[in-house]
């Protein structure tokens, strides 16, 4: 795997959505291919990366799990600015979560701007037999804003990597000349700063948060 300086562009990502619907799971299986039942609630915010190849690029990936907790509002608010993509994730078993993402959809639009990249997420797909949130509802919901929408189990890896490779692509391709015209000094400027040449280290990062969690524990949790 390239190290930073050798990354192409670098893509600021957040996940958010209520506590406890899976955001720090399918970090963890995307990033490391790894699930643990003993995932503990986030605290503010969490910071992974990945970098992938995209048409003979190098994409660093920096991915941003806020917590999902009403008291930790405050503080993870300012990580939505400069994401390029979101990740809004519910749980399909719990209605409340997917009533509430009129909250986390508009954070992101308020925070990110109507350019970021989003794509809805319904996880926990390998219980659907007992889902709560139908579908056709999300995809409703989905469509009404014109974002796509997926599901996924971090479980059992249903579909997380195609979720966020999604979202990369769509990144890519919506950013792809404006990052090209980097090279020209007198544009690069007006680039998001997650878009900045690679190189930079993640403790010069200004947004580089400590990561924590909580001793609480919950199974598929935030």
């Amino acid at each position: 795997m390239a190290q930073a300086s050798g990354a192409d562009y670098i893509f600021k990502i957040v996940l958010t959505g209520d506590s406890g619907v899976g955001k720090s799971c399918l970090l963890s299986r995307f990033t490391r291919n790894e699930f643990s039942l003993e995932s503990r609630s986030t605290i503010g915010v969490e910071f992974s990366t990945k970098e992938i190849q995209m048409e003979g690029k190098t994409v660093k990936v920096q991915i941003w799990d806020t917590a999902g907790q009403e008291r930790f509002m405050a503080i993870t608010k300012a990580y939505y600015r400069n994401a390029l993509g979101a990740l809004v994730v519910f749980d399909l078993l719990k209605l409340s979560s997917f009533q509430n993402l009129d909250q986390w959809y508009n954070e992101v639009r308020a925070n990110a701007g109507a350019d970021c990249s989003v794509i809805l997420i319904g996880n926990k797909a390998d219980q659907r037999h007992i889902r709560a949130v139908q579908y056709e509802d999300a995809k409703r919901y989905a469509d009404e804003r014109n974002i796509p929408f997926i599901e996924t189990s971090a479980l059992d890896a249903t579909n997380v990597e195609q979720a966020f490779r999604t979202l990369i692509t769509d990144i890519y391709r919506h950013w792809a000349a404006r990052m090209d015209a980097m090279r020209d000094d007198s544009i690069s400027t007006s680039l998001p700063p997650s878009m900045t040449k690679p190189g930079i280290k993640l403790d010069d990062h200004p947004n580089n948060p400590s990561t924590t969690t909580t001793a609480k524990p919950c199974c598929n949790s935030s």
